[in-house]
């Protein structure tokens, strides 16, 4: 996507440029492409060809949150490439996506601040040359994909997503960090629970689903955080019935507070259950309300841009 060249080799030397097939992909994957290296006025030597998966990552420390950029899987494509003067080489690769990536589009919409990108890396002389990034649109699997139109169909309403490092109890996670997407709750809601944070966790056969509800302290009852916990299949969480499921944690946290309640393999399964606007339109929306007139291209692009800000992993 961008033609670089390499500072290594000084004015004159090879330039690089990473093609995607697809900028659209899901956790399990794998995005395709070529690394194009365009000799330049001599002949060059490249140690290693690597490509990388990053995403921006909120750390907190202490009363602190800082962002930098997290490199979370790593792969290296070719050794010893031999770049003659004005030759093009072409290397192909494969990047296997984690089942954990962070979702950055729901519904054909970017979600806002989300960004992962394909990062391609010459090592030249035992030194790495760290390229431009290429983003990855990450788009939901067909069992989270369920979830987020049961949250569309109850009427929540997005309000942001960011990446957390660190790991969620009980659940077993590859990566060290999870994505957390809020919402404001549905109507009847409003004044008992603030807010509703959904993470997914996936593997190769299950989807964990932890749902995290901000409940608001009245005169005689406490505030604090409810959890519910959901682990099905892929096939089953197709399947399930989630409005019903999500309704009904949400009117006990509601009622009693914070309880942790949670379904096995024997979860709510049931019919699917349609009407209301989908993850994708409520995602939009709220989407639309965050950037006003921005045109959806151009906050991926400038998410991009605040990566540059962050050097270290």
């Amino acid at each position: 996507m961008f033609k670089r060249m390499l500072s290594a080799f000084g004015v004159g030397g090879p330039s690089v440029d990473t093609v995607l097939d697809s900028p659209h992909a899901a956790p399990g994957q794998v995005v395709t492409g070529q690394v194009r290296i365009q000799g330049g006025s001599a002949d060059a030597e490249i140690g290693q060809v690597v490509l990388s998966l990053v995403t921006r990552v909120e750390v907190e420390h202490g009363d602190h949150e800082y962002g930098g950029v997290s490199e979370f899987t790593r792969v290296v494509v070719q050794q010893g490439v031999r770049v003659g003067a004005g030759q093009l080489v072409s290397i192909p690769f494969q990047l296997p996506i984690p089942w954990e990536t962070p979702l950055t589009a729901v519904g054909g919409a970017p979600l806002p601040r989300m960004t992962v990108g394909v990062r391609t890396e010459l090592v030249i002389a035992g030194a790495p040359d760290k390229g431009d990034l290429d983003p990855v649109l990450i788009h939901p699997l067909p069992s989270q994909d369920r979830v987020l139109e049961a949250f569309g169909q109850l009427g929540f309403s997005f309000r942001s997503a960011d990446v957390e490092a660190g790991r969620l109890h009980g659940v077993p996670q590859e990566l060290g960090f999870y994505q957390e997407i809020e919402f404001f709750p549905p109507a009847q809601f409003a004044g008992r629970i603030q807010q509703v944070e959904l993470t997914f966790v996936a593997n190769p056969h299950e989807l964990y689903v932890i749902l995290e509800a901000d409940k608001r302290g009245g005169m005689f009852s406490g505030g604090g955080d409810a959890f519910g916990h959901f682990r099905l299949s892929h096939q089953e969480a197709q399947a399930a019935d989630w409005a019903t499921s999500i309704n009904g944690w949400l009117a006990q946290v509601a009622e009693r507070g914070g309880a942790m309640y949670g379904y096995g393999q024997q979860g709510h399964h049931g019919g699917h259950h349609r009407g209301g606007p989908g993850m994708g339109t409520v995602v939009a929306a709220g989407a639309a309300g965050v950037v006003g007139g921005m045109v959806m291209g151009e906050m991926i692009d400038d998410a991009f841009e605040d990566f540059g800000d962050f050097g270290g992993e």
